[in-house]
């Protein structure tokens, strides 16, 4: 759990006033923690660069393991969460601690450390998942395996960037990164891939303001690869949100054919159109949807070459960067996002002429929104069939050791084919990915 952060010449007190501030806001986990963190900065305008990426990387920590924090310190306080992180998430001592708290905090701190000393985490405390979805992994993948996936989604997310081959290639952009000093690597499966190892105000760059990198995980990079779209076919990216698998489809398919972009917020599409002008994708065109069933959809019904579906999901495979997921969903939401998806899914189906592909999506690693979302699926849709993923991952090979790629585990009673990222395995975010084939008519 300990941080880079190791001295507390970084804690002075604006700061100190931005995390309680955030803390504070986001412990009913009302509202999104990034949009808590983001208000939260704007209020304090004269905290720097470095500032902010102090209070965002201690804000997300805590989020990260906020159930075993809480129950360290027996209080969900944002002070006592601060002072929990220092001693069970940095290590450090109470004598260390002297010179920044009351004399009644080191009493606290000292009699906590003390009650704790001899404690026996549940394995769901210490790795900070809430008991329904531990049950469900440990139902799903076994307990060793749920141990594994818990303490993997408690780690920070790297910062991975993808390589707009539109406009460049991974060994060009490399090449900027290494002369500027900044460490990067190829990331290990994707070819478009760049990891990064430090967090950069990348938006002032110019390898992002030309468009030649867009920030997207490996995991999202490796999924759109499943679509395997060829030039001068239609595709179809179902629920296309900001747009990053659109941008890389367009990239894959050199910005030849079209692209529909398609999403229920407006908000999102409009925010890809700078993103596809700063690309140089001309082949994509954003359409606005009311729902899966809108009736402009019938203008593009057994029409689509391909049809990629990443649909609303619990985001789970996601709680690296996005921890506030797993206190924000409980079993009654995961049932509603899985009659969702089932909808979405039947609805974008309608959409592949034969012999076409539907590429079904999540970034969650819960059986109930992948396999038996698809099994409900291929049983109410006999002229659809599943595809084996590893034909189209018998290529890939790790950028350092050449090693084939190895599929992530299989829940019990899961779907054999589909592909599976975990961050325990393969180091992105954790994704499910379906190849669904239209039989040929």
């Amino acid at each position: 759990m300990r941080s880079s952060t190791d001295s507390f010449r970084d804690w002075h007190p604006l700061r100190m006033q931005a995390l309680i501030a955030a803390l504070t806001e986001v412990r009913t986990f009302a509202l999104p923690a990034d949009k808590v963190l983001s208000d939260t900065l704007r209020d304090y305008p004269q905290l720097g660069q470095r500032d902010r990426a102090f209070v965002a990387e201690t804000y997300y920590q805590i989020l990260r393991h906020w159930r075993r924090l809480s129950r360290w310190a027996e209080s969900d306080h944002p002070r006592h969460l601060l002072l929990a992180w220092w001693v069970v998430g940095q290590g450090w001592s109470v004598a260390r601690l002297a010179n920044q708290v009351s004399d009644d905090e080191a009493k606290w701190l000292a009699q906590r450390k003390a009650a704790m000393a001899d404690y026996a985490w549940h394995p769901a405390e210490r790795w900070s998942v809430p008991d329904w979805l531990w049950e469900r992994l440990v139902a799903a993948y076994g307990e060793a395996e749920a141990l594994s996936m818990a303490q993997s989604l408690a780690q920070p997310a790297p910062f991975d960037l993808r390589v707009n081959t539109l406009k460049t290639t991974r060994e060009a952009v490399l090449a900027i990164w290494h002369r500027e000093g900044v460490e990067a690597e190829p990331t290990p499966w994707s070819p478009w891939g760049v990891r990064v190892q430090e967090r950069l105000p990348l938006q002032h760059h110019p390898l992002y303001r030309d468009g030649l990198v867009e920030v997207q995980d490996e995991g999202s990079q490796l999924v759109t690869q499943l679509v395997a779209p060829r030039r001068r076919q239609t595709v179809v990216d179902f629920c296309a949100g900001a747009g990053g698998k659109t941008l890389a489809l367009a990239a894959m398919m050199g910005d030849s054919g079209q692209i529909y972009a398609l999403d229920a917020i407006p908000k999102r599409l409009a925010g890809l159109r700078p993103r596809l002008a700063r690309a140089g994708a001309s082949n994509v065109q954003p359409w606005v949807i009311a729902h899966e069933r809108d009736p402009k959809l019938l203008r593009l019904a057994g029409k689509a070459d391909r049809v990629l579906v990443d649909v609303p999901c619990s985001g789970i495979g996601t709680l690296r960067r996005n921890p506030d997921f797993k206190w924000r969903q409980n079993e009654a939401t995961l049932q509603q996002l899985a009659r969702t998806q089932r909808s979405i899914l039947a609805a974008a189906a309608e959409l592949v002429k034969p012999c076409g592909r539907v590429v079904y999506v999540t970034c969650s690693i819960l059986p109930e929104e992948n396999d038996e979302v698809v099994r409900a699926f291929l049983a109410d849709h006999p002229h659809f069939r599943l595809e084996a993923a590893a034909e189209q991952t018998a290529t890939w090979r790790h950028a350092s050791t050449g090693e084939p790629f190895v599929n992530g585990p299989q829940p019990q009673g899961g779907l054999a084919g589909a592909l599976r990222l975990f961050p325990s395995v393969h180091g992105c975010d954790g994704f499910f990915a379906a190849l669904l084939t239209r039989r040929c008519e």
